[in-house]
């Protein structure tokens, strides 16, 4: 068996993923024009329809999310869309509301979005038997619990995040947002309480930490673990980022393209295997990349592979939610409108500086110009306010880095062949491109012996090879005549492109085109009763609980539900862990609890921790 492997990439817009599918991406997700879980990333059917377009010539897909949850007044509105897009060609949709699963949708592949809580073997197993295509794991999960929900079962693809932004709760269990401003992330409108600044205070009213980012995280990066996750029965491999520009999607998906590459290269089967497995790609062509994509370039908090091995550097970003970036060096010298920085390396007019200031918080400013002196890198910024003396300078925009990505964008273009040969009535031009696919073209007419025949055989195979401007390349020009052609140039031209157009024709008619359905079954939901985090808005989600046996449902809190007091976070990773305070560390303080974090307009949250022998099992729930 051949597993199919995939780079998926965010797009924010029709141009975001033109940029990712041309770095290299195997699909593209994309917010629709509403009920994507990002409400201000949504698309223009007309914008999606270009998109799929673009991607199909590639047989690359693209998937749309159709991802919150849905009161019952929008779940007509909902499923016309879905039939929208399924009309336009496209691959899949994200879903996350089950009331959708109770209606007549199209029969478009469905995606289980991460905000259903994927994340037992049991969870994804029950998404697998009512006919789901694919999951989209839990960004919280190990190796073992992702091997562990591979081997439970057997059709489903598994899709797992590997870099980007991180939600420190588990996804779809978090109404913090909601619970204090009345912002649903689960309706795409998260204000995002966990980059906020706490303090953390015990049973006794003492600050023990004081204005934090006690919630925040870095950025996941899994890409030396791309191998071990395809080891494990990971299919899809997803970059996050629907709010991201075009460089930072240009960086990621090119770093990633390759480090993917490397790994499938690596599991390749030997060509004299006589029953080929092992994985590969599930798209085609091949992208010329920018010049050393460097991840610490695009936006990123700092890196965690998170909790893929297990609990090891705690993953928190408790000092600021914003980009630092990559050290520059330390100040040794300081002036009124410039200063000196111990440095070997350049900074360009516009980059962006940041350092921190006297209250901790991150400052920045923008280089107006530089020159090396011998103390070192002189910096001639909009502003030294802030600076002092030792203080070390980051620089979190590289101006320079993102103009060569713009003067030398990646291009993506499929390999061809061409055969020109005779028949009984002229010329016929046969085109084969590096996925199988055969095309041809015929003229007509009667064929005349070149005067010159080294000269005629070079013309043709120039002029066949001259794609540019098409999606193709060309690797190979043969010519079989029985002897050398006077082909005007003209006619070359013509039937070059008349062939690369019937290619692209078959090509379409030829790309593996997916579809779902889902199982109207009884099969049993693995939990018998939810409570408002089984997220049922609406009367079909109820009725499709019932259906799968849940005997007790309580609604969703986007019902209007009163959360004083109850859990409004559930996350895997734990503040006492990120303090180094966990009651399993030798010479770990004792702490008066209970704990409760307090933000800057006085919210005030109780900390549950869930402390286990088993690391894997730890965790914390906030409350309200």
């Amino acid at each position: 068996m051949i597993m199919v492997t995939e780079l998926l990439a965010p797009a924010r817009d029709y141009s975001c993923g033109v940029a990712a599918i041309d770095a290299g991406a195997d699909a593209v997700y994309i917010g629709a024009p509403s009920f994507g879980a990002r409400a201000k990333a949504g698309n223009a059917l007309e914008d999606i329809a270009r998109l799929v377009h673009y991607a199909h010539l590639y047989w690359a897909r693209v998937y749309v999310t159709v991802n919150t949850l849905l009161y019952d007044a929008e779940i007509p509105q909902a499923v016309e869309l879905i039939e929208a897009l399924h009309a336009l060609g496209v691959d899949g949709a994200i879903i996350q509301d089950v009331g959708l699963l109770e209606c007549d949708l199209p029969p478009i592949p469905l995606i289980a979005s991460t905000q259903m809580h994927n994340f037992t073997p049991a969870r994804v197993k029950f998404l697998e038997q009512i006919g789901f295509h694919r999951a989209i794991l839990a960004r919280e999960l190990t190796l073992s619990e992702i091997q562990a929900i591979r081997s439970a079962t057997t059709t489903i693809e598994l899709e797992s995040f590997v870099h980007g932004a991180l939600c420190v709760s588990y996804s779809g269990q978090c109404a913090m947002s909601y619970a204090v401003g009345g912002r649903s992330g689960n309706r795409g409108e998260c204000a995002q309480p966990c980059r906020r600044r706490y303090d953390l205070v015990d049973g006794q009213g003492h600050v023990l930490q004081h204005s934090r980012h006690l919630l925040s995280l870095r950025d996941m990066n899994r890409i030396t673990d791309l191998g071990a996750l395809l080891d494990a029965g990971v299919s899809s491999f997803k970059i996050e980022g629907r709010l991201k520009d075009v460089p930072y999607v240009t960086t990621v998906v090119s770093a990633y393209r390759q480090a993917l590459d490397d790994a499938l290269a690596e599991r390749a089967i030997p060509e004299r295997s006589q029953s080929p497995s092992g994985p590969k790609r599930s798209s085609s062509g091949q992208s010329r990349f920018i010049p050393v994509p460097d991840l610490g370039k695009a936006f990123n908090r700092g890196f965690t592979p998170y909790f893929l091995r297990g609990r090891g550097v705690s993953p928190g970003a408790t000092r600021t939610p914003k980009m630092v970036g990559e050290y520059l060096g330390s100040v040794v010298a300081l002036s009124p409108r410039s200063f000196v920085v111990e440095s070997d390396a350049e900074a360009s007019n516009g980059d962006g500086l940041a350092f921190f200031g006297p209250s901790d918080e991150l400052t920045g400013t923008v280089v107006n110009g530089s020159r090396r002196t011998h103390r070192g890198l002189e910096i001639t910024p909009n502003s030294t306010n802030g600076v002092v003396v030792g203080q070390s300078i980051y620089r979190n925009h590289d101006r320079a880095y993102e103009t060569s990505i713009a003067a030398s964008p990646p291009v993506r273009t499929l390999s061809v062949r061409f055969v020109l040969g005779e028949t009984e009535k002229g010329l016929r031009l046969h085109v084969e491109d590096e996925d199988g696919t055969v095309a041809y073209v015929d003229s007509d007419g009667v064929l005349t012996p070149a005067q010159k025949p080294d000269q005629a055989e070079a013309t043709a195979r120039r002029q066949l090879a001259r794609t540019g401007g098409t999606q193709y390349r060309c690797t190979e020009v043969e010519l079989m005549w029985s002897q050398p052609i006077f082909v005007p140039v003209s006619k070359l031209n013509d039937l070059r492109r008349a062939a690369l157009a019937e290619l692209t024709r078959v090509r379409e008619a030829n790309r593996p085109v997916r579809s779902g359905r889902i199982l109207r079954n009884e099969v049993p939901y693995p939990e018998p009763v939810l409570d408002y985090r089984g997220n049922a808005l609406n009367s079909r989600a109820v009725a499709f609980y019932r259906r799968h046996g849940v005997v007790q449902i309580e609604p969703a809190a986007e019902s209007g539900l009163d959360l004083r007091g109850r859990p409004v976070m559930s996350t895997r990773y734990c503040i006492k862990d990120e303090l180094g305070w966990c009651p399993h560390l030798e010479g770990a303080p004792r702490l008066s609890e209970p704990l409760y974090l307090v933000d800057e307009a006085g919210h005030r949250y109780q900390l549950h921790f869930r402390c286990s022998d088993y690391p894997e099992r730890c965790g914390m729930d906030i409350s309200y």
